[in-house]
């Protein structure tokens, strides 16, 4: 498959906000992520919403119909340059059979979100080798402070620039509904940790494990050999399903290249002794890279890495390095 590199964000370039999974106004509407939006344009960008953004179900998403008129309008409209979901949810793996692939194949932009986000970026590379990128969504950028600085710097620096970029760890991480104006939260020094020490290269799948598993044995599944996996849980998810959903995904794959897992929110009741107990199951984790505690996922802060991008892993330096001259 030739994979597609989106180009960069350029000053005064337009992003669309969508909603392929939850509304907007699930998270507040428009008046409560207005932060958001002037953080955006703050950094040069214009901010635009799909037609259907903030309608609302029962399932406080939208019509399988209003996503995808949002997601073609966006790309089919050469003014919008990205694209962005508002937030996951727990709906987008329905739109695949009605996505005109063809017409993103033709029209590539950057398109970004997390969690239930997964099945449509996996799904977008899988059929079109667009490379789509794993990190904030809309709201998630109201996020401040020294978490949401951290957050801001990759996100701007993966989407606006053509060089190589090296991911480091965040000085601090969070857990929690930082959301809400009277959230008790408190930083946790931060640092990458290493179960099996190595150097690797390979292009990444992944995100949410949940999510992920839902494009398992369907059309929409993409490449499972010689990959580097991301592997992250949300709030909902309990320590206990990750070796179910981990011996899932290494029977499937033919010669994994690295494994990154997300750091775990507090709600997931992991801790390093229940970790170790999952990871020493797997032979094949002595063999190949692991890192753990990595900056994605549900726990802040996270950076944006691509998916389907050729990245390296670096367990000695504790950092990802993200080539984006290789397509």
């Amino acid at each position: 498959m030739e994979y597609i590199f989106p180009r960069s964000l350029q000053k005064g370039d337009e992003i669309r906000i969508i909603a392929p999974s939850d509304s907007l106004k699930r998270v507040g509407g428009y008046e409560a992520n207005l932060s958001a939006k002037n953080k955006l344009e703050s950094m040069g960008l214009k901010v635009t919403f799909g037609e259907h953004v903030n309608e609302c179900d029962l399932a406080k998403s939208s019509s399988i119909e209003s996503r995808i008129s949002d997601l073609h309008t966006a790309f089919k409209d050469k003014n919008v340059k990205a694209i962005l979901s508002v937030i996951g949810g727990f709906t987008s793996n329905e739109l695949l059979p009605y996505i005109d692939y063809d017409l993103i194949k033709q029209n590539p932009k950057i398109i970004c979100g997390f969690s239930d986000f997964t099945a449509l970026a996996n799904a977008i590379t899988a059929k079109t080798g667009l490379i789509t990128f794993y990190g904030p969504a809309y709201s998630s950028l109201k996020m401040s402070g020294k978490v949401g600085a951290y957050q801001d710097t990759y996100w701007k620096k993966m989407l606006t620039t053509s060089k190589d970029l090296i991911l480091k760890h965040s000085k601090y991480w969070q857990s929690g509904p930082w959301y809400e104006e009277n959230a008790k939260l408190s930083l946790h020094d931060n640092y990458w940790k290493i179960y099996n020490h190595g150097i690797a290269e390979g292009r990444t799948i992944g995100g949410n494990f949940d999510t992920f598993g839902l494009l398992m044995g369907t059309n929409y599944q993409p490449e499972l050999r010689n990959n580097i996996i991301l592997f992250e849980f949300s709030e909902g998810q309990d320590w206990s399903e990750m070796s179910r959903h981990l011996a899932a995904i290494l029977q499937s794959t033919n010669n994994p290249k690295a494994l990154l897992i997300g750091r775990f929110p507090l709600e997931c009741n992991m801790d390093e002794d229940k970790l170790m107990y999952v990871l020493k199951k797997f032979p094949i984790l002595k063999q190949i890279p692991v890192m753990y505690d990595v900056n994605f996922g549900h726990a802040q802060p996270i950076f944006t890495i691509p998916i389907g991008g050729m990245v390296t892993v670096d367990t000695y330096q504790k950092e990802i390095i993200v080539h984006k001259n290789i397509n």
